[in-house]
């Protein structure tokens, strides 16, 4: 914990070291400086000097490090070597750092090892605090978006499971084929008897044969010139297999000990059976555990990474200067908005925002308790264990369905096929679905389905007979008049799911989810745009997840401050007061 008081010798007698007035260097009386100098005034350092030591030589006052990282932001300047550069020319980088003129090896030291996450966090915390204290936010809703943002990786270092999958096919095949021959050798040379050696059993990895299924008809389908099968079936590769391999060589150690068989190497030297055997075993076992770190790297969530920033993954963009779909390594980036301001970001190596909406909303409840009341986010989070979160949490949804489109076409209403077109009835204490030729479909059984840790609930119902139906054709799910003549109906209903699928619906139908759409897609979006276009933000300049939700984070707190000294300054108003005004 550092002792020297930084507080003072930054907020009180920092800035009166230079002897000129800003009057006569033109420093505008309203320039944001101003207003970050107001913002930190409040704020509590107590975290960030925690995370200091006051051994050693004294270095640059933290506060003021954090000042003008923060300013250079707000300036939309991220570059290190450009903030450098700022702090011997720039009239207010000069003034917050007292004069001082820290060097590149000081900020990165600052960044990497001082300002972690957690502090980031609690910094912009509290100043959501005080802007709810002052009415511009209630932190009780959130619009929230993401995008992808490009990481800092080279672009052609992708690793594919769909890639690694097919060679490990491959590789498992020669190792097969080791097998035989090991065994083999043990046979004909009689060596099993004589050293207690019994033959070897290849071991089987779980999910190989349906990945050599898929490689079998992408090889038919690429004489046909079809569009290649996913083969991105989850491997994994225990302890065992690796082991087995090393026992192998184990043994064949001690025949070579036994025998008197010297391993050699070298131009012209013929080597050994025994050591052939050994090496392929090797250099087989090397393969087969590099797949293994593959399989640890990308998880059960991701199907690629880049090797120069292994937690990136290969998103596509909707930057494609190549105009061809090219995959690029990105993450994924959440902010979750009000009134323009960002209360929250988050970084992830998802590639869709299915699994971004409960951890956003874990930490709105971990900053400021349970004041949360309304969501407004794009279909892109409708799942059911999002909409399930938020109902248990007894959060209103304003979350547009994957078929919000879909459900306003005259299709969607006359499928007949469909159990919300159908009429339904109670029958001994059970729900009965009418189909449009007025059979009834009683319910069957009840199956669950996991996925993603979380299990869903199926009801099925079934029409015990649907022969001499008229209404077949338009009834079955790809009805074939040859097949299934004797096919009756049966229907899956995740009947949790579409409950909540319908009261999210209705909300953002009303009036006030009407309202609130506009007001997410203005806020959010708008953010992005911004970012992207005005600011260039199209690229992380730091690798791993941690530093580039650094970046980001520091980016987004100099967007508030930047939002806030606006709405002071009169240079803009509450969106929310700006509405009212027009649908006055």
């Amino acid at each position: 914990m550092l002792t020297v008081n930084y507080y003072n010798d930054f907020f009180e007698i920092g800035q009166q070291k230079i002897n000129f007035s800003f009057y006569e260097l033109s420093l505008p009386d309203d320039d944001p400086v101003y207003t970050l100098k107001k913002v930190m005034e409040d704020l509590d350092f107590s975290g960030l000097l925690a995370n200091c030591s006051d051994k050693g030589r004294t270095g640059y006052n933290p506060i003021m490090m954090y000042a003008v990282i923060t300013y250079a932001n707000m300036r939309g300047i991220r570059s290190i070597d450009r903030i450098v550069d700022l702090c011997e020319r720039d009239i207010a980088f000069i003034w917050l750092t007292q004069g001082r003129k820290p060097k590149r090896d000081a900020f990165y030291e600052f960044k990497g090892k001082k300002l972690t996450s957690d502090i980031l966090d609690n910094l912009n915390y509290q100043f959501m605090r005080r802007l709810q204290k002052e009415g511009f936010v209630t932190l009780k809703e959130l619009f929230i978006d993401g995008t992808k943002i490009e990481a800092n990786a080279n672009r052609y270092t992708f690793v594919w499971r769909g890639s690694i999958n097919y060679h490990l096919a491959g590789l498992l095949d020669s190792i097969d084929k080791l097998y035989s021959d090991y065994n083999s050798f043990l046979q004909d040379n009689g060596f099993g008897e004589k050293y207690e050696l019994g033959n070897a059993q290849m071991f089987v990895i779980d999910g190989i044969d349906k990945v050599r299924d898929v490689i079998e008809k992408n090889r038919k389908r690429k004489i046909t010139k079809h569009k290649k099968l996913s083969n991105n079936r989850i491997i994994e590769i225990d302890n065992c297999s690796p082991i087995e391999i090393l026992k192998l060589q184990k043994n064949l150690m001690t025949i070579a000990d036994g025998e008197g068989i010297v391993f050699v190497n070298g131009k012209g030297k013929r080597k050994p059976k025994l050591q052939q055997l050994y090496e392929e075993l090797e250099h087989c076992g090397q393969r087969l555990m590099s797949y293994k770190e593959c399989f640890e790297i990308m998880g059960k969530d991701r199907n690629s990474y880049s090797k120069t920033d292994l937690e990136a993954t290969f998103m596509r963009m909707k930057e494609d200067h190549m105009l061809n779909g090219q995959l690029k390594p990105a993450y994924n980036v959440q902010i979750a908005v009000e009134n323009y301001f960002i209360v929250h970001s988050y970084v992830s190596n998802d590639r869709t925002d299915y699994n971004t909406l409960i951890p956003v909303l874990e930490k709105h409840k971990k900053a400021f308790g349970e004041v949360l009341e309304e969501v407004t986010a794009d279909s892109g989070y409708c799942s059911e264990k999002n909409l399930l979160y938020l109902k248990e949490n007894k959060i209103d949804s304003y979350i547009k369905l994957q078929d919000h489109e879909k459900r306003k076409t005259r299709a969607y209403s006359k499928d007949i096929g469909k159990y919300y077109n159908m009429k339904t009835t109670v029958f001994e204490d059970e729900q009965v679905y009418i189909c449009h030729d007025g059979r009834e479909l009683r319910h069957i059984n009840t199956e669950k389905k996991e996925q993603n840790g979380y299990t869903q609930t199926y009801e099925v119902y079934g029409c015990s007979d649907c022969s001499g139906c008229e209404h077949k054709s338009k009834c079955l799910y790809n009805y074939n008049p040859d097949k299934d003549i004797d096919k009756n109906k049966v229907m899956k209903i995740n009947e949790v799911w579409e409950e909540l699928r319908e009261k999210s619906h209705a909300n953002i139908q009303s009036e006030k989810g009407i309202l609130k759409r506009q007001i997410r897609s203005i806020q959010t979006e708008g953010h992005f745009g911004d970012i992207k276009e005005n600011e260039d933000f199209r690229r992380f300049n730091y690798r791993t997840s941690d530093k580039v939700y650094k970046e980001f984070m520091l980016f987004a707190i100099g967007r508030n401050i930047n939002k806030y000294h606006r709405f002071l300054y009169a240079k803009l108003k509450k969106f929310e007061g700006k509405l009212q005004e027009k649908t006055a």
